[in-house]
């Protein structure tokens, strides 16, 4: 009895049918286009004679596909880089930067390669800077030792590196200098993530530079705990290549989209695979994922092919293809061998053989004993471990028809060694169509080799040999070591839309709340511009616009974004200047680590004190003394000497804008003080 697994096309004389078909050797199972009444022989060969662009109809899925690349990569959010420094920021600063030691330190390197060149960049660039630099890793303890390593990249950099323990402690030099902390893979500590270990290792260290990208899926100390000791943590120029890479290759403008994804383990990649499949155009399975998605559609496969707990992940992936209308390929045919016989055997992907117990029977003669009858028996256990023709031939035309690629994971099939000769054809291919406008990605060591041994032309093909970290981003997973930077403004804002006049003077309250404050002022100062930032998006910045909109208020707006890191990058394209600033009531958790995005920390005392226009005033109020102290304490020691306090009292008695904050008018209703501090920026 036939099953019927309905796909409809923009072309709807199509539909895909899943059927049984008996031989005299065996059950085979197709999967097959049938068109009116005439059957076509493969699914593969009819999306070769249709033509990919033709099976889906891109307009029913635009919206979706639009929600799926939001919500992908709102887990990639825009740092703070390296590259938006300038040289007099880092002038005298000690910083410290985590490589990656398998790119600077690994065998065979070319040195000519962007990722090696952008690594060398990142410290090249912070000592002509000005800058002290304390260079950290892990790397293999066997063959390298710290002078060893410290001698290579001295001659690597063309700069002197100092080996350095531990706690030896940094001693500041009168010219600009790198030293090299020994290997952090000698430290249990630095898997751990262990808080103590974190903050001996960056004591006095001003701003962490993160440039090892590909180690962003782990926690380490190195690259999650030092961001809670260092008043700034920013991507280093080999982490932000190793970001837009990664957005490079997920990126859904072109169309047609072929993901194709090799090796095994299904239950651990289904939410990679599905993703993939909520985003392409079509997937092709060339490696043991295959075996499984051929299984869950009823093709006859050897148990010994089969992952635990694999079949239900693929009947979910087969279901969602089913419903974003797009085909999955799945090879026609595999070379096999056994464990017995060295000659490969060419087999259709439907007839498979399963291992079978052989029995012979053997007659031994012993000198005058009579003759025994034996019987022996052993196993023919045949083993894909290569891509047939036919199925190179489908996944070329495929492949050739498409204007973005995706090829993740090695075309292999259980063998310790790689199917080279299907491969070597898939490399080839690829580094020519990169040649033909099709956006080409390689991600994984075996693929990314293949494709560099294979392929001259390989430049313009988007390399990323590790694959664990793509892996985690398909998966939905969130990078620890990206989310540990600080944040950046990513949109460029039109300050002329959101404002009448944008040449006014600008008035900024961070942490905004729901809005009380900024609202009454900017009815009372209409030659103002007030600009609220408030992390709570959802609810309060959505509510505060919505506000803003149906009341005309055109010297009033909200943004929802992190102050502590995007102040700077927002406040400093305003065509007018800031004259006010203000921190009414922030979070009294600061002291702790894992609250530091609540902190009034130093890179926005800084970025308060870059902008700030000359007897510019910053207002700090909290009903909490301890806070209002600490908030004090820090303007004044970050504000090298430019901020004066603006009144002779302690504390400021009443508001001095007349208009109240609603936590203010909370604590004021229930008989509570406030403490309340104005500064001044001064001309000295």
């Amino acid at each position: 009895m036939s099953r019927i697994l309905e796909i409809h096309h923009c072309r709807p004389t199509y539909s895909l049918m899943f059927f049984t078909c008996k031989s005299q050797n065996s059950n085979a199972n197709y999967l097959t286009f049938k068109k009116k009444s005439a059957a076509k022989s493969s699914l593969q060969a009819n999306i070769s004679e249709v033509g990919l662009d033709h099976v889906i109809d891109r307009r029913s899925l635009e919206h979706k596909v639009q929600e799926d690349d939001v919500n992908a990569f709102n887990s990639l959010p825009h740092v703070r880089r390296l590259s938006e420094l300038q040289k007099h920021e880092l002038y005298r600063k000690l910083v410290m930067v985590r490589f990656d030691s398998n790119i600077l330190l690994g065998e065979n390197q070319n040195p000519e390669a962007k990722i090696f060149t952008t690594a060398l960049s990142t410290i090249k660039y912070l000592h002509e800077s000005g800058a002290n630099v304390i260079l950290i890793s892990s790397w293999s303890s066997k063959t390298n030792s710290l002078d060893s390593v410290s001698s290579y990249l001295s001659s690597i950099l063309k700069l002197k590196v100092l080996p350095m323990k531990l706690y030896q402690g940094y001693k500041p030099n009168k010219e600009p200098s790198i030293y090299l902390l020994e290997n952090l893979s000698q430290f249990k500590d630095e898997v751990a993530n262990n808080s103590t270990f974190c903050k001996k290792l960056c004591t006095g260290v001003d701003i962490f530079i993160n440039d090892s990208f590909f180690q962003s899926h782990k926690t380490l100390a190195s690259t999650i705990g030092v961001t809670s000791f260092c008043y700034s943590s920013i991507a280093g120029f080999q982490f932000e290549l190793g970001l837009l890479q990664l957005k490079k290759a997920f990126d859904t403008k072109k169309s047609p989209y072929i993901a194709m994804v090799g090796g095994g383990n299904l239950v651990e990649k289904a939410d990679a695979v599905r993703y993939l499949i909520s985003n392409s155009d079509g997937l092709i399975f060339v490696g043991n994922i295959a075996f499984q998605i051929m299984h869950a559609l009823g093709f006859s496969v050897p148990k010994k092919l089969l992952e635990v707990e694999a079949f239900q992940e693929a009947i979910k992936i087969i279901k969602l293809a089913n419903s974003r209308n797009i085909p999955i390929f799945f090879p026609k045919d595999f070379w096999c061998l056994n464990d017995n016989f060295k000659n490969p055997e060419l087999v259709s992907a439907h007839c498979i053989p399963e291992g079978k117990n052989l029995t012979f029977l053997c007659n031994f003669n012993s000198g005058q004993e009579k003759s025994k009858l034996t019987v022996s028996r052993f196993s023919l256990d045949w083993t894909p471990f290569g891509l047939g023709p036919n199925s190179l031939e489908e996944i070329t035309s495929l492949l050739s028809k498409s204007k973005k690629i995706v090829w993740i994971g090695p075309v292999k099939f259980g063998l310790s060694n790689q199917d080279s000769n299907g491969t070597s054809i898939l490399a080839k291919l690829l580094g020519k169509l990169s040649q033909e406008n099709c956006d080409v990605t390689v991600i994984g060591d075996m693929a990314c080799k293949a494709l560099m041994g294979e392929s001259l032309m390989v430049y313009d093909c988007n390399i990323i040999e590790n694959a664990s970290v793509v892996w985690e981003f398909l998966k939905g997973r969130k990078l620890p070591g990206l989310m540990a930077l600080d944040r950046g403004y990513p949109y460029k804002i039109d300050w002329h839309t959101i404002y009448a006049d944008p040449d006014q003077p600008l008035f900024v309250d961070i942490g905004s709340g729901n809005g009380m404050f900024l609202f009454g002022m900017a009815k009372k100062r209409k030659d103002m511009n007030f600009l609220g930032l408030e992390m709570n998006g959802k609810v309060l910045v959505k509510r505060c616009l919505e506000t803003c909109h149906l009341s005309g208020l055109k010297n009033g707006y909200f943004i929802e974004t992190n102050a502590t890191s995007t102040f700077g990058s927002i406040v400093s394209c305003y065509p007018g200047k800031l004259v006010f600033a203000s921190i009414q009531c922030p979070n009294p958790d600061f002291n702790k680590p894992e609250h530091r995005w609540k902190m009034v920390q130093r890179s926005l005392i800084e970025a308060i004190l870059d902008l700030l226009s000359y007897n510019g005033k910053v207002f700090l109020q909290s009903d909490i003394e301890d806070v209002a102290l600490r908030m004090k304490e820090e303007f004044m020691k970050y504000g090298n000497g430019k901020f004066i306090i603006d009144h002779e009292e302690e504390w400021l008695k009443q508001n001095p804008f007349g208009v109240k904050s609603d936590w203010e008018k909370h604590v004021l209703d229930n008989g509570l003080p406030l403490y309340r501090l104005m500064l001044s920026k001064s001309l000295s």
